[in-house]
């Protein structure tokens, strides 16, 4: 038995290649099929099954892809009733290849319709040895059961029982391997150790050290991280079958005039993926910014408008679409030819955020200069340390909350590092705001200067309640 995993780090996804002597199977596939065909290509093993713990909600699969690659069978949970084919499971089924099988043990909580897929290699003895749980359990977490709405307690003690009564039922040396680890927003207090055992749970994971049921539920329902807004879309179109990647438009150049005209339309949007100081110093007006190098999928799924063709301001574009293809936003026609730059030597109009330095921000409000001061960070963060007089808008909420703000003041965004305080300039521009000032560095910065406690997530980037990878 030979185990791969697979870590796509924008999104913080783990999928696997269970292998035997000749055939594979894949575990919850990325949409990016390329690299599982060439691994099992480089193992010389056949890629027979395709097996799906779950209907994602955080990315969009690539199990009609690597089924069209291959010719390999989908499996999936019965009850979630998929739309393509599909070999459905439910309890007590099993899935044999070689000397591999597997068992499979209904889970649901995190969602209605989970499984998870216990492996005996029978080449050397009857026990189980390992567990592929999917989004059930993680490492030092469990699945948020809150993701769909009114069901959450129903959900959550579904997956007491999961949890209890099934998963921590196998021996202590079974190994876990869970779909996602730190920086993922399916669970809340994810570790960055990307497997574990039974074992190790049973002992080390907070959520299983609640025992008691009412307790258990009221920890999963309570206080937990927002939802982005694909989840609810990336889950129905895994359901339905997702496009397949070889029909998705490839975005084209296009020179600054005609990508002026496109973006004036309506059934478009501009997205520029360059970090804040680019954005900053000169970008198309009315774009989106959300810096490529930072939790560019999520926040672009999170934050983008549905249906809509993208424009891509980019210094990578066919990478940028890649990456917003795994969040369902398949429509990245085109990019800026020649950027910025070519746009602005035609005489189209340029918009700019200005930059202030968290010692210039100090100095103007210790001044006293009139100003707004909004701290884009979750609750969290906000609540851990935060500057006096600011006022907490997580990100995605500056989309329906700015009109708390006066648009006439001059209006400085900060977050923990820069990047997430440009996302909420660029909307606030969006929104008629004509002051905007972009905190460069955020409070990492300002604890620097020795004005605030250091941030937690930024010195522990990998700890367990890191959200992202932008505060590194």
């Amino acid at each position: 038995m030979f185990v791969r995993q697979f870590f796509v780090k924008g999104i913080s996804h783990s999928s696997y290649l269970l292998g035997g002597a000749h055939a594979c199977a894949i575990i919850d596939p990325q949409r990016d099929v390329e690299v599982y065909l060439q691994a099992a290509e480089e193992m010389g093993l056949s890629i027979t099954h395709v097996l799906q713990t779950h209907l994602h909600a955080d990315f969009i699969s690539g199990h009609l892809d690597l089924a069209e690659a291959t010719g390999a069978t989908i499996y999936a949970p019965a009850s979630a009733g998929c739309r393509f084919p599909h070999t459905g499971l439910s309890e007590g089924d099993t899935v044999e290849f070689e000397h591999l099988r597997l068992s499979v043990l209904e889970t649901p909580g995190h969602t209605p319709e989970h499984v998870s897929y216990v492996v005996t290699d029978t080449g050397r003895g009857e026990g189980p040895v390992s567990v592929f749980c999917g989004d059930t359990l993680f490492v030092g977490d469990v699945g948020r059961p809150d993701l769909f709405p009114g069901r959450a307690q129903e959900l959550a003690s579904a997956l007491y029982d999961s949890l209890h009564r099934k998963l921590l039922k196998l021996p202590d040396h079974v190994e876990v391997y869970p779909a996602h680890g730190a920086g993922s927003l399916c669970g809340r207090a994810m570790a960055a150790k990307r497997t574990s055992t039974i074992g190790y749970e049973r002992l080390h994971n907070p959520a299983l050290q609640i025992a008691d049921l009412a307790s258990f539920v009221d920890s999963l329902t309570t206080n937990m991280p927002a939802a982005p807004d694909h989840f609810s879309r990336c889950s129905a179109e895994n359901g339905a079958g997702p496009a397949l990647v070889r029909d998705l438009p490839v975005p084209r150049p296009l020179p600054p005039q005609e990508f002026a005209a496109l973006a004036r339309s309506a059934d478009s949007i501009v997205l520029d993926t360059r970090e804040y100081d680019a954005f900053g110093g000169a970008h198309v007006p009315g774009a989106f910014n959300i810096g490529s190098a930072g939790n560019f999928a999520t926040f672009a799924g999170w934050l983008l408008p549905v249906g809509r063709e993208v424009l891509l301001v980019s210094n990578e574009p066919r990478r940028d679409a890649q990456w917003l293809w795994k969040v369902g936003l398949d429509r990245t026609v085109g990019y800026l030819k020649g950027g910025v730059l070519a746009y602005g030597m035609t005489g189209l109009p340029i918009q700019h955020v200005t930059q202030v330095s968290a010692r210039a921000l100090h100095e103007q409000i210790t001044a006293g200069e009139p100003m707004a001061l909004v701290d884009v960070r979750s609750p969290e963060e906000y609540s851990r340390h935060h500057i006096k007089g600011s006022v907490n808008i997580p990100l995605a909420d500056v989309r329906t909350r700015y009109g708390e703000l006066d648009p006439n003041l001059p209006t400085a965004v900060i977050c923990g590092s820069g990047q997430r305080s440009s996302i909420g300039c660029s909307l606030l521009l969006q929104r008629g705001f004509e002051q905007v000032l972009n905190v460069a560095g955020g409070m990492s910065a300002y604890a620097a200067l020795g004005l605030a406690p250091k941030c937690p997530f930024c010195v522990g980037p990998h700890g367990p309640r890191y959200l992202g990878d932008e505060e590194q």
